[in-house]
């Protein structure tokens, strides 16, 4: 294996994390945090199709003409995409519909593409199936962290059961608009990258004068 998979680990859930540190997948993210059930449905089918994507191209990398590369990967990411959709569908049909055209969309989600250009394109299959796995639940984690202050404080809920009720307390109705994904997207960001730098200052040799 190329890449240990400690340092698959750490890309995936800190310091390369899809949507704290790149960026990417970012409409899907906000759009679908708004319940931590929505954010670890949709976390998990990104994280199939991740795997599964990375796997097939990994294995037709020497196959694939340069060329049509890109075409090629959205075909192969298209076909998993429809799979995870209808499986859905067929099983969880309550999720399926709360998410709605997201899943479909996961085919033009950069996420899956960049990983396929930067990673599977180039490595093996076994590296490439962890990177999958690991960038998935990168972005499991950050829909989850989203999706959990969101629910909490605008619904006042955590997966559907009742925090605020037994507590007197009321919801904020202002974590179930679209500006609070941005402001609560922002604030985690901020909290993952001071505690990353953080741990980064710790390990960084000392400079003896």
């Amino acid at each position: 294996m190329k890449y240990p998979i400690t340092k698959h680990l750490k890309d995936g859930l800190l310091e390369n994390n899809p949507v704290f540190v790149q960026f990417l997948g970012m409409c899907s993210a906000l759009a679908v945090s708004t319940s931590v059930i929505n954010g670890l449905g949709m976390g998990l089918a990104m994280t199939a199709i991740l795997i599964c994507s990375n796997v097939f191209i990994s294995l037709l990398r020497k196959l694939i003409p340069n060329e049509v590369r890109i075409a090629c990967y959205i075909v192969v990411i298209s076909t998993f995409v429809t799979a995870v959709d209808l499986l859905l569908k067929a099983y969880i049909p309550s999720l399926s519909a709360s998410l709605g055209l997201f899943i479909p969309l996961i085919v033009v989600n950069c996420i899956i593409l960049a990983r396929a250009e930067a990673f599977a394109s180039k490595n093996g299959v076994l590296d490439s199936l962890f990177d999958g796995l690991f960038m998935g639940l990168g972005y499991t984690f950050a829909l989850i962290s989203v999706s959990l202050i969101r629910e909490l404080f605008g619904s006042g809920t955590i997966f559907g059961i009742p925090v605020f009720d037994p507590l007197g307390l009321q919801p904020l109705l202002f974590f179930q608009t679209p500006a609070s994904a941005f402001i609560t997207l922002g604030v985690v960001t901020a909290l993952v990258k001071a505690i990353t730098n953080r741990v980064r200052a710790r390990k960084a040799p000392k400079i003896k004068i």
